[in-house]
């Protein structure tokens, strides 16, 4: 498998920035802290700003529901379009929609009682930028590493967007409590509005332009033979689906009501957030130095303690030990998810990589409105402690599952070069091309 070249450019002499980290990773790192820091702190406000409107657990759910929605509807397309139109350009127009969502729900939340179907509607919108943004992020991210350092890169990329995440969780929590979520979601409206003139500046001009081919349909045809041809893949993405969807209802609905029921509100979960945070900037230091050669078999054997914060909610246990759980949990995810984008970037070509991310997002996520539009009834009809240990335990069979896959237990790491713009050229810049993230 071959990719195109693209066009590189040596780092300054004297620089202290190492040679993969080219202008485009830099850019792209610099405006996903941005946009971390608000929609971790939006997040919260969000789930706060429907109980202040009179809402209960199934309203929660159901503003969940509308975000999640669009996003599972319209990632396939989404991953089309990225392979088509500039990958950079699709961002932009995404940040740019949920920056104009997040404001007129600030204003909203501002101006006096926000109803459901309001927010129902404006995180509609929100996850439909996000279901544009996301393949072609993934896309773009990958194809501004080297293969040799890809790694790395992936370490200290997602070390920096867990960092935000951190103090997004933090000061979300925090301002929530202080001065009310409508400023919060104000400042997401912003960050927004600053990532996408970041991402404006982005340097394509190295990537080549994709082959007309035979349209929109033909493309997602391409990308989902590309996506069933790899058991690896696909049988992760069935795992992510209902995993991701568990957490998407512990996280959106669970969590807060445990907080606001047992532990005092919107700081403590905020807390917990951030050692989740804390944890995946660790676990992100220890992929910058670990290379396991059995990629995904250590990647998958990280998920098993991502179910620890849904047993400790059942208990529940008190707000430090959520707050461990919640930490482990995170070190445990970012050896995955270092581990999955190497995979990624080996294994998939990347003129197809906004398409097969585009399948991976969409079956990972697919789930998500369901879960989290049934949290609330699943509560009342089983209670909230049944609920919370059903998640958990599922979350563990699926994933002692997916270890039955050969390719799972015996794909390993195998050297590779590749160019990308921000790299030095090398002799076979011609014959290899360039490369995930949640941006």
């Amino acid at each position: 498998m071959t990719r195109p070249a693209t066009s590189a450019r040596r780092a300054p002499l004297g620089s202290r920035r190492p040679e993969w980290a080219g202008r485009n990773y830099v850019l792209l790192t610099a405006a996903t802290i941005v946009t971390n820091l608000g929609t971790h702190g939006a997040l919260i406000a969000t789930t706060w700003a429907v109980f202040e409107a009179g809402g209960d657990a199934g309203d929660v759910g159901l503003v969940a529901m509308a975000r999640f929605l669009p996003l599972v509807l319209f990632l396939l397309i989404g991953g089309a379009v990225a392979d088509r139109v500039p990958r950079h350009r699709v961002m932009v127009a995404a940040n740019a929609l949920n920056c104009v969502s997040q404001a007129v729900f600030a204003a909203l939340v501002l101006g006096g009682e926000p109803r459901i179907w309001q927010m129902m509607v404006l995180t509609a919108l929100c996850g439909t930028g996000q279901a544009f943004f996301n393949p072609a992020a993934e896309g773009m991210l990958m194809s501004s590493v080297t293969g040799e350092q890809a790694s790395r890169a992936f370490a200290v990329y997602r070390m920096a967007m867990h960092s935000a995440t951190i103090g997004g969780a933090a000061l979300g929590g925090a301002l929530v409590a202080f001065v009310g979520p409508g400023w919060v979601l104000l400042i997401d409206a912003v960050a927004f509005a600053l990532a996408a003139g970041l991402r404006a500046f982005l340097d394509v001009g190295g990537i080549p332009e994709r082959a007309p081919g035979g349209g929109l349909f033909a493309d997602l045809r391409e990308g989902w033979r590309e996506f069933v041809g790899r058991p690896w893949l696909w049988s992760i993405v069935a795992q992510f689906s209902v995993v991701v969807g568990l957490l998407g209802a512990v996280e959106s609905v669970y969590g807060p009501l445990v907080a606001r029921a047992e532990l005092g509100g919107a700081r403590p979960w905020g807390i917990a957030l951030a050692a989740y945070g804390v944890g995946t900037v660790a676990g992100a230091v220890l992929m910058t130095r670990w290379k396991p050669r059995r990629m995904l078999l250590v990647g998958t054997l990280g998920v098993f303690p991502i179910a620890l914060p849904s047993a400790a909610l059942a208990v529940p246990l008190d707000a430090v030990g959520l707050t461990a759980a919640m930490f482990v949990s995170g070190v445990a995810i970012e050896i995955f998810g270092v581990s999955w984008m190497t995979t990624m970037h080996q294994e998939i070509p990347e003129e197809k990589l906004s398409r097969v991310s585009a399948y991976d997002w969409f079956g990972s996520t697919a789930l998500l409105p369901l879960t989290t539009a049934l949290a609330g009834p699943a509560e009342s009809a089983f209670g909230r402690g049944t609920a919370l240990w059903g998640a958990a335990g599922l979350m563990v069979l699926v994933t002692a599952l997916v270890l039955l896959v050969p390719d799972v237990r015996n794909m390993t790491r195998r050297p590779h070069s590749k160019e990308v713009m921000g790299a030095p050229r090398t002799a076979s810049a011609d014959a290899e091309g360039a490369l995930r993230g949640n941006g």
